[in-house]
């Protein structure tokens, strides 16, 4: 399996990201999301990628404690590092899937 690897232009990141939180917020309610799930199933970052294999062991993962690192991340902002970036994904996957539409 050979592709070019993707290179993310992080102004269009951006805009995509504006872009999809804008039409979120004409469908929510008080501007929150409400979830009706906090689990999930995880894969391991070493197997994530690792697609001539299947996965192993898998691990659990939670909405809500993804959230809270985000959280902790807005209260001290000097505190960032690139995990955040996973830690916002969980979140923003647990919402895609609650919206699809």
């Amino acid at each position: 399996m050979t592709t070019e690897l993707p290179s993310i232009p992080l102004a269009d990141l951006r805009a995509s990201f504006d872009l999809l939180l804008r039409r979120l917020e004409t469908t929510t309610v008080d501007g929150e999301v409400a979830l009706d799930k906090d689990y999930f199933w995880s894969v391991p970052a070493a197997a994530r990628y690792d697609v001539t294999a299947e996965p192993g062991e898998l691990t659990i993962g939670q909405v809500s404690e993804s959230w809270a690192h985000i959280k902790n991340l807005l209260a001290d902002q000097d505190r960032a590092v690139g995990h955040h970036l996973v830690w916002l994904a969980d979140v923003l996957r647990a919402i895609g899937h609650e919206f699809p539409g």
